[in-house]
């Protein structure tokens, strides 16, 4: 997958005062910034994901293991949020190739798939209710229309997710197929438009 250009919605969302080259401090970290992720983090968003899914819903999206497996395939689908070097937010997704979501879906990564699935949202405890988790979605569906291969973005939620998921664009599939444990999943899908936008924004050009 080419993703030339599209570092460019991947930037400090804030940057530092400018300080005097006198007393600039060594090894500074940005007070805000959105990066892809890597293996290093892998238990970091383990973590959080942990917390968030295990007192809801008793189940993990992704056990560390298959975060690592995704974190190392397809890192280019990934991004955290962080606030002073510490990860607060993240998401995690890799390629489809299927009109809808199979159980394969929860594993596997196709190269060749033009459908991103996401496989996890989170946002740390103490970070919650800022506003932090539509706004990630927002640039990471922002970003992925910057891959020139991509035309969708499809998630499975549990309902009550639903609402969240609409704000953000994203549309009613219809009932998933996949199951986990006892939970069952609403489909939900958003459009991309990848060589539209990349007509439009120039940054992605760059």
């Amino acid at each position: 997958m080419s993703v030339v250009g599209a570092q460019a919605l991947i930037k400090p969302m804030q940057t530092s005062p400018s300080v005097s080259p006198g007393i600039q401090r060594r090894h500074t970290l940005p007070a805000s910034e959105v990066r892809p992720l890597n293996t290093q983090d892998a238990i970091s968003v383990f973590e959080i994901e942990r917390e968030a899914f295990i007192s809801v819903s008793g189940e993990c999206p992704l056990h560390l293991d298959e975060v690592r497996h995704f974190l190392t395939l397809c890192p280019e689908l990934s991004m955290g949020w962080f606030e002073e070097g510490r990860l607060v937010a993240f998401i995690i997704g890799s390629l489809w190739d299927q009109d809808r979501l199979a159980t394969e879906a929860l594993t596997l990564h196709k190269p060749r798939g033009s459908t991103v699935h996401i496989h996890v949202l989170a946002v740390h405890r103490t970070f919650r209710q800022q506003g932090k988790g539509p706004i990630l979605m927002w640039r990471y569906l922002q970003y992925l229309r910057c891959l020139p291969n991509v035309r969708r973005a499809v998630l499975m939620c549990e309902d009550f997710l639903i609402p969240f998921y609409r704000k953000s664009g994203f549309k009613v599939l219809g009932r998933c197929a996949v199951t986990v444990a006892n939970l069952t999943f609403t489909e939900m899908w958003y459009p991309i438009s990848g060589h539209a936008y990349m007509r439009r924004n120039i940054s992605c050009a760059k």
